[in-house]
């Protein structure tokens, strides 16, 4: 019976030195999902691109500009003397409405305190507002990757729709950090 007690437990001693196998994926993925969804972003945004081109293109007395972001914009009312731009943890206080390509409007004038960049909202706007200066009015053409995006706002905008923002900067109070 020693013999026995002894024998297993060499058996058990060497079965558990045994190292640890890899196991085998049980299915293999490929990248296909990720290109088709890259490829479904760039179809979309060259609709977009179209549509926004056509925009400015039937507006040719407006002076549009295509900001380094990735979206386009033009001066409702320039100032031209001051150099006071917002930036990081600024107070800003300004007033906007929204609309979709076609002119409907989606949210009428609101009024909105943000303090730059350490608060929500959308990357368009947020970038938007770093190029504006007190009193200044800007409408702003922003596609759907620089709006709400494929989530929309839960709200009233839908999924990948591309927005008309005229926003005026009414003021800006500076972070003395």
């Amino acid at each position: 019976m020693k013999h026995l007690n002894l024998l297993l437990l060499s058996v058990l001693l060497c079965a558990s030195c045994k190292s640890p196998e890899a196991r085998m994926p049980e299915s293999v993925r490929s990248g296909s999902f990720l290109m088709e969804s890259a490829e479904r972003s760039k179809k979309l945004n060259a609709t977009e691109q179209k549509l926004i081109e056509n925009i400015i293109k039937n507006n040719p007395d407006i002076e549009y500009i295509a900001s380094e972001s990735g979206f386009w914009y033009f001066y409702n009312e320039k100032i031209e003397n001051e150099a006071n731009y917002p930036q990081f943890g600024d107070t800003v206080d300004f007033e906007y409405n929204v609309s979709n390509l076609e002119g409907t409007e989606i949210y009428g004038n609101s009024s909105k305190t943000y303090i730059m960049d350490k608060e929500e909202l959308f990357t368009g706007l947020r970038e938007g507002l770093k190029l504006m200066k007190p009193n200044e009015r800007i409408t702003f053409i922003f596609p759907s990757q620089k709006a709400f995006g494929y989530y929309g706002d839960d709200n009233k905008i839908g999924t990948n729709i591309p927005l008309i923002c005229e926003v005026t900067l009414n003021s800006i109070i500076k972070n003395n950090d």
